[in-house]
């Protein structure tokens, strides 16, 4: 097949989701010619996720349509070497998205920033307990990048966003009713936080009688009018109970198209092809830089977009893929411990309780929200003493009201039969008396974790498929143990409770399986630092090998933190995007710290 050249522009974007939008805006403004290729088809917010249609829960929320194909892309697993891994034929544990927006148009809106130390994390548990507190089973590592670094880009990507909270730490100074052990904040969020359900409330009351530190959870669900820095208008939430799997026709929760598509789209410097499947980035004579990259169009024909700038703005694990299916950067070798695209793959430790209240407690799980919850950080990060648990990390514990929606949402207590009178009784005389709450833990980075390319299947374009190697680290394990048991205390402790149970997908007896819904929060492969024997790109987002490529998005994480990636991952790409303004565009060279 002949490769039809194209003529070159300033800057190709790969994914138009919220880096690569945010990147085209940003660097179009900035005087770049920015072309993005997304490979997923055109939709907007206006008409292609308004209620009653969107509201099909069998179509979107079981039945998966606004996510990516796995007939024709997908990724193997294995939880260890010494298994085969084989294909991912349904998507179950996350849910990447395919199309304008990306996974920005089905995600719940939780906007969280990232702990002082979480961006620290190596060198923060060394001081605090001494150099050998982390042992070598783990590959943890420090960002590169400090709280104090990013807090402006965070700050703005919640005005783009009209971000719904309390601020805990304004400047320094502690402010009640928000979070006590977040870092500081230069402003307040430009929202007040979202009106909170019964059972939440209860869930509040009980944790500050504990002498906890309840707080609303950050939101994306707008609760008032709004206009962001961009220009783009915004409504208040409806509480309909259809944000996660879901997009939101009432322009209601900040997403990628609302907040900046629609901003750029008719700039003179901006322009998008959809149906644009990338096969490979290619690169110079002498492997210093990129050319561009191959693409298949909407017609089926190979393209070349020549470019002098190349920034890879797909979702994590698919950045990954492009960087090794084309050579970019030394793969990981996970035998001799060396390279590192692929390396420090790590997930989310995700555990559940539900609690239930007698028939006095009304809970209306219907009027829902993203979210909608209230939240518990004294177990998040080392918000807590860790000298005698055998473990690093923690998350936070809330009580959320996601949704009621029948086919999702059918409580029953423990030991309910799973078919027959006595569930279906169960259901009926529960809906209306449960309390969710969801133990959201970190998970940290393993030599034994990591992606690579798998070497028996390929995907419908003839590429080597993506080979995922993981499994719940020990640690992870005693963490996430640890934490359920602090949310059942919490359970207990709210009043008119009469039964509490949990759910620990990473309980000792049990292997990640990608079967159940666990979250999307799928971070690692490419990660940023200052060393370039254990990171892909330094700490402007620049590949150590190829200095015109910028990578994008929850790639770069050196393991995951206790929160939802968006807000820690746009705070990077703001920061990327102000060092490529400022300083690599008028000089285009490798990035140094003066």
């Amino acid at each position: 097949m002949m490769v039809k050249t194209l003529p070159r522009t300033d800057v190709l974007i790969i994914g138009a989701g919220w880096t690569g939008l945010t990147a085209a805006y940003e660097l179009a403004h900035a005087g770049q010619r920015c072309v993005v290729l997304e490979r997923g088809r055109k939709r907007h917010t206006a008409t292609s996720f308004s209620a009653p249609e969107e509201h099909d829960e069998l179509k979107y929320a079981h039945r998966y349509a606004h996510m990516m194909d796995v007939k024709k892309e997908t990724l193997t697993i294995r939880n260890n070497r010494d298994q085969q891994a084989l294909p991912m034929r349904r998507l179950g544990s996350f849910l990447p998205g395919s199309g304008l927006g990306g996974a920005g148009i089905h995600w719940n809106g939780q906007l969280w920033r990232p702990l002082p130390s979480d961006l620290q994390m190596r060198s923060h548990y060394e001081e605090r307990y001494g150099k050998d507190f982390i042992g070598p089973e783990l590959s943890v590592q420090d960002w590169g990048v400090t709280y104090e670094e990013l807090e402006p880009h965070l700050d703005f990507f919640e005005r783009i966003c009209g971000a719904a909270g309390q601020a805990g730490n304004l400047g320094g100074e502690a402010r009640p009713g928000g979070n006590v052990f977040e870092g500081p904040r230069s402003a307040d969020y430009p929202n007040p936080p979202m009106r909170q359900p019964v059972s939440n409330t209860l869930f509040g009351e009980a944790a500050a009688r504990m002498g906890l530190n309840p707080f609303p959870m950050p939101s994306a669900n707008v609760t008032r009018a709004y206009e962001n820095p961009y220009g783009a208008q915004l409504h208040p939430c409806t509480y309909c109970g259809f944000c996660e799997r879901f997009g939101c026709g009432y322009y209601a929760k900040a997403d990628p198209i609302i907040c900046v598509y629609d901003r750029i789209k008719d700039h003179e410097n901006f322009e998008i092809r959809f149906d644009a499947q990338v096969l490979r980035i290619e690169k110079s004579a002498d492997g210093k830089t990129a050319t561009g990259a191959i693409y298949l169009d909407e017609n089926g024909e190979e393209m070349f977009q020549p470019a002098n700038t190349i920034c890879m703005c797909a979702y994590a694990l698919w950045n990954v893929h492009l960087m090794l299916v084309s050579g970019l950067g030394k793969p990981y070798d996970p035998k001799t411990r060396t390279g590192v695209v692929g390396r420090n793959y790590s997930y989310q430790t995700v555990a559940g309780v539900d609690a239930f209240f007698d028939r006095t407690v009304e809970t209306d799980p219907y009027m829902g929200a993203g979210a909608l919850g209230v939240v518990i950080d004294d177990f998040n990060g080392d918000n807590f003493d860790h000298s005698e648990l055998g473990f690093v990390g923690g998350g936070y514990i809330a009580c959320k009201q996601y949704h009621g929606r029948p086919i999702g949402y059918q409580p029953v207590p423990e030991g309910t039969p799973k078919w027959g009178a006595e569930w279906k009784r169960a259901v009926r005389e529960n809906y209306n008396h449960h309390a969710d709450l969801v133990v959201h833990g970190s998970s940290v980075s393993t030599p034994e974790n990591y992606l690579d390319l798998d070497p028996t299947w390929t995907d419908a374009y003839g590429r080597p498929l993506l080979r995922m190697t993981f499994d719940f680290p020990e640690n992870d394990r005693k963490m996430s143990d640890f934490m359920m048991q602090r949310a059942m205390e919490v359970a207990r402790e709210m009043d008119n409770v009469t039964s509490v149970s949990g759910t620990n997908l990473a309980a000792v007896d049990k292997h990640y399986d990608i079967v159940p819904y666990q979250t999307t929060h799928n971070v690692g492969g490419a990660v940023i630092g200052t060393n370039p024997q254990t990171s892909v790109v330094n700490r402007y987002g620049q590949m150590w090998d190829h200095h015109n490529v910028f990578v994008f998005g929850a790639c770069l994480f050196p393991q995951n933190l206790g929160y939802n990636p968006t807000g820690p991952l746009m705070g990077l790409a703001y920061w990327t995007l102000d060092h490529m303004k400022r300083d690599y565009l008028p000089n285009p060279a490798p990035l140094m710290d003066a």
